[in-house]
């Protein structure tokens, strides 16, 4: 009962919510029901309704399949199904002429043949990648169509007023979906694939900077505050992690729709894909590096405070890149030339030098190691010796009389029980020894963290010359200090950035304390 009287206000606070998250959502709702009030006219109004008749509902399916959020959906939807509905329509007339000039029954046996051949044809088609990729709908609505009319044409004699109409009203829904969709508060999904692109920009340079800094977070910090912290990374990448299928179908959405930017350039939608897949890649780094911080064997914190400032200047110089990179695509411009700051690059050698004076943490000492193997080889011959114990059992209890075999059983199988669950407490046991007998473990895990860390700077180079390549293609503003977007120059100059090689330099000297 108190579901059903909370109801109302649940319903009312998500849907301010989902309005709250994009009030495009308000409008194109609004889209929609004028979309449907209007082709509804068709069959409300008599004069209407008595030129078009009952196919009149056939615009308001339209309306309701066609007309999506995007532009480019809207079209793409729309252009296929009047293609298909056009082809399909000819061919069956064709048909249809064909047939009439035989017997009824041969007319038949006709026209199932066609269905079949035209049906099988078709299908087959689809399997295609370009004309699944672009015309899968199209295909569809032709099948449909076809079958309808041909088939219809048996049994019906004026077939030729019913397509029209139904070609008439499908056309009306589609150009009220065009209106809707082109004229009135257009969404072009150009412009939600570059915006989507920016945003996965900013969210992997705010998971990078939010990883290192709960990795050396003090332990003042409230819990709740971790909390928010890993949501925050959680949320930076996922949203690129799971942007594969969303990227491919608002690029193909996208080269349907009308060049509508100011200089009617070709936009490279596939280099927007291309470069959604090095980030995702450069995502899985950021995914590891999250996974160092809930990793079993942690680094204490007294031995991390000895590399803080220095993998947080990384991570700094790391974040500003990429959110320099988001802004460069945002304002449709080239990248600064000073994007790889010589801050960046202090920063790695200050990390460097701070692992290479490090190397007791890295390397433990003998003495160490040499007592946990002790122990390791101690726990490992007591294990030995409680076995040749219980064989020794075995062969005793083969020579015992029967009266005594029962009470024997018994014993033996509860002595299995007890070794069992000892051998289960021991293993973890065993476990725990083997690896504190690896004197650098309190550091390897660092020594991860620091890797990954490196090897996002690395990945952020081939990041930087996919935004290049997107800037080059798509003919972006080049960079001007001190000018703003609007003012600057249209030319195709490719700003030019120094490279940096930290696969031999920096990555090599963690991978050398590990």
């Amino acid at each position: 009962m108190n579901k059903i009287k909370h109801f109302p206000i649940l319903c009312w606070k998500t849907s301010k919510k989902v309005g709250a998250e994009d009030p495009r959502r308000i409008i194109h709702s609004l889209k929609v029901g004028l979309s449907l009030t209007l082709v509804s006219l068709l069959y409300l109004i008599q004069p209407l309704f008595q030129g078009i008749g009952n196919n009149a509902l056939w615009a308001v399916m339209t309306v309701v399949v066609v007309l999506e959020f995007t532009a480019g959906a809207t079209l793409c939807k729309g252009l296929n199904r009047g293609l298909g509905t056009v082809l399909a329509g000819s061919l069956a007339f064709f048909i249809e002429g064909v047939a009439n000039r035989t017997g009824k029954v041969f007319r038949a046996c006709f026209i199932g043949a066609a269905v079949f051949l035209i049906g099988s044809v078709a299908t087959y088609m689809r399997f295609f990648p370009k004309i699944k990729k672009n015309y899968d709908y199209g295909v569809v609505i032709f099948l449909l169509t076809f079958n309808l009319i041909t088939v219809s044409s048996y049994r019906v004699d004026n077939v030729l007023k019913i397509a029209h109409d139904r070609f008439y009203t499908i056309a009306i829904g589609c150009g009220v979906c065009l209106l809707m969709s082109l004229l009135i508060f257009p969404n072009w999904s150009g412009e939600e694939l570059h915006n989507s692109t920016v945003l996965k920009l900013e969210g992997l340079a705010k998971s990078i900077e939010a990883c290192v800094n709960e990795y050396f977070f003090d332990t003042e910090i409230d819990e709740n505050k971790e909390s928010c912290s890993g949501d925050q990374i959680y949320k930076g990448y996922k949203a690129v992690l799971d942007s594969k299928s969303t990227d491919e179908t608002l690029a193909l959405q996208a080269s349907w729709e009308p060049r509508h930017s100011s200089h009617c350039y070709r936009i490279p939608w596939q280099q927007y894909v291309k470069l959604g897949g090095v980030l995702r890649h450069f995502g899985y780094t950021v995914v590891a590096l999250h996974g160092c911080l809930q990793t079993e064997i942690q680094t204490p914190r007294s031995v991390r405070i000895l590399f803080k400032d220095p993998c947080t200047r990384v991570a700094r110089e790391v974040s500003k890149a990429l959110i320099e990179l988001a802004n460069s695509i945002r304002n449709r411009r080239h990248c600064s030339p000073e994007i790889l700051s010589d801050h960046l690059h202090e920063a790695l050698q200050d990390l460097n030098k701070a692992i290479k004076s490090q190397p007791r943490l890295f390397l433990g000492s003998n003495k160490n190691q040499s007592r946990n193997m002790l122990a390791l080889a101690a726990a490992e011959a007591g294990q030995k010796q409680k076995e040749k114990k219980r064989q020794s059992g075995v062969s005793l209890s083969s020579v015992k009389t029967d009266s005594s075999a029962l009470m024997e059983w018994k014993t033996k199988r509860a002595s299995e029980q007890s070794r069992e669950a000892e051998r289960k407490v021991l293993r973890p046991q065993l476990s725990k020894i083997a690896i504190t007998s690896l004197e650098f473990s309190e550091a390897l895990p660092f020594a991860a963290f620091a890797s990954l860390l490196v090897e996002t700077v690395a990945k952020l180079d081939i990041v930087i010359d996919e935004v290049e390549e997107l800037g080059r293609i798509a003919c972006f503003k080049e960079f001007k200090h001190g000018d703003d977007d609007d003012k600057e120059e249209h030319i195709t100059v490719k700003c030019e950035k120094p490279k940096i090689n930290v696969t031999q330099n920096q990555l090599s000297s963690v991978s050398g304390a590990e």
